[in-house]
């Protein structure tokens, strides 16, 4: 047998875990993505889009073109031969808007099904619950109406209490509403939200941005603005910023938006509409501010197949200790770690205790870097992980204790004071110390962790060590543990 053969034949062997893939025929684009690891946030092992516009000139003409039908044809063939290389147990493949109207919509069906796909056609209340689900999937505590932005519809849902409520579908898609203006955009989509009792709905509620031209506005105002960030998720727009977005991105050239990081061609074209539409709906909906979920259709439907158990886990927790177990030496470390130190801070609320926790799980990460730059690797993967349920100045208050705890030492790096205040990142400061303690103290493992613990006692930080532990508490510990004391205006005892 030849060197590939050996390398990929008989002797190969199936994913350590179930691959899922999603097969999603939008009016915009069409896309793969496969994900693989924790049920409750799988990481995405694959992603790839094609912008074949299905729905463009649908309006017009009820059918799906040629030009698009044949890309659409090609794409499907492609991922279909990709899913059977990566051996991907379970494949969901879900047409929306487009094909669902398209009179010729059924040739591209029987195209993906030729191809051994089977295609479920979504209806709009369908898409609905499953962007909603989505959203509640990356921001567990989402509050307000979500609008799920397609190219052939628009859908809004009213999520409250980790529940898909209220919803609605609307011909709205970015392709459909190309060219339309100033009063006749406002006067059409005011007269569809009010025949159908949405008006007012979101009053004093955010509006969360689903879709990919929604978030290409995001990315292009986070270009603008220099926000230090490269993540859209959970990025706010202000009603004001929304409309001068509106009145500035018709003036912008190609050229321009060609230098905004993580902005297609393909979505630069519908910016001008997406824009125009979103500034109607949050003046019709009531709506006080708009945040960007990552989270989508795609999301929702596979968090709609879980259970409720793992549905209620912390989606921020559960992908910190599978990095942790991934990059780290000890699994169990972590949340050993986050127990040991928690008594210091008794009194955080819950919101602060999970970035903790967070940190915790991560605080074995670095340890394959080059000591040099350990501490530059925390902050890389807290600043740049695909991390949800978090907010930009709870990421930075992450950064800022992995940064210390792998030896940055107090100092703030750049850009964490431009994403949080100065008292969270000198609490992020002492979790990094108290974690630094814990890791020099129990050299990464368990039981010294376990048969020692740590305490405030009046105006002293106490460390008690069973006396077979005294050992352990030499120069380099006593030094991290003075640290810690001393920047919470207290003193070291060993107890």
């Amino acid at each position: 047998m030849s060197l590939l053969g050996r390398l990929v034949g008989e002797g190969a062997t199936r994913p350590a875990t179930p691959r899922v893939a999603i097969i999603d025929i939008g009016s915009n684009s069409v896309r793969l993505v496969v994900y693989q690891g924790q049920p409750r946030v799988p990481a995405v092992l694959f992603n790839e889009k094609v912008m074949a516009g299905l729905g463009r000139g649908l309006a017009a003409t009820g059918s799906i073109d040629a030009a698009a039908m044949a890309l659409a044809r090609q794409s499907l063939a492609r991922f279909a031969a990709v899913v059977r290389e990566m051996e991907v147990e379970t494949v969901r493949t879900v047409a929306t808007a487009a094909v669902r109207d398209a009179a010729n919509g059924q040739e591209l069906i029987a195209a993906a099904t030729a191809l051994g796909l089977k295609v479920e056609i979504l209806t709009g209340e369908q898409e609905a619950v499953g962007a909603g689900l989505g959203v509640l999937s990356g921001i567990p505590d989402a509050d307000g109406i979500v609008g799920d932005l397609g190219g052939g519809s628009l859908e809004l849902v009213r999520v409250r209490a980790g529940a898909v409520e209220k919803r609605v579908s609307f011909p709205l898609g970015v392709l459909r509403i190309a060219g339309i203006r100033g009063k006749a955009l406002d006067s059409k989509v005011s007269r569809l939200i009010a025949d159908a009792g949405w008006t007012g709905q979101g009053a004093g509620l955010p509006f969360y941005l689903v879709g990919g031209s929604w978030r290409a506005l995001a990315r292009l105002d986070m270009a603008q603005s220099g926000y230090p960030l490269p993540i859209a998720h959970q990025y706010c727009l202000s009603p004001e910023t929304i409309a001068r977005l509106g009145r500035s991105v018709s003036h912008l050239t190609k050229a321009k938006l060609r230098t905004v990081p993580g902005l297609s061609s393909g979505r630069a074209s519908t910016l001008a509409d997406a824009g125009a539409l979103l500034g109607v709906l949050i003046r019709r909906l009531g709506s006080r501010t708009t945040i960007v979920s990552a989270y989508g259709l795609r999301e929702g439907l596979l968090y709609g197949a879980l259970d409720e158990q793992t549905r209620a886990l912390d989606p921020l927790i559960v992908a910190a200790r599978e990095e942790g177990r991934i990059l780290g030496r000890f699994p169990e470390h972590g949340d050993l770690l986050d127990r040991w130190i928690a008594p210091l801070f008794a009194d955080q609320p819950a919101r602060l205790a999970r970035i903790r926790h967070a940190a915790c799980l991560l605080a074995d990460v670095g340890w394959r870097a080059n000591p040099e730059f350990r501490a530059e690797r925390g902050l890389e993967i807290a600043l740049h992980g695909n991390w949800v349920a978090m907010e930009a100045a709870e990421r930075a208050m992450l950064a800022q204790a992995l940064f210390t705890s792998l030896g940055g030492g107090t100092a703030i790096p750049d850009p964490l004071q431009r994403l949080a205040g100065a008292e969270a990142l000198r609490q992020a400061v002492i979790w990094g110390l108290a974690i630094r303690l814990g890791q020099r103290l129990s050299s990464g493992l368990a039981g010294p962790l376990a048969r020692s613990s740590l305490s405030l006692s009046g105006d002293a930080v106490t460390l008690t060590l069973a006396d077979a532990d005294r050992p352990l508490y030499a120069e380099t510990t006593e030094r991290r543990h003075v640290a810690l004391a001393g920047i919470m205006n207290r003193a070291a005892i060993l107890g």
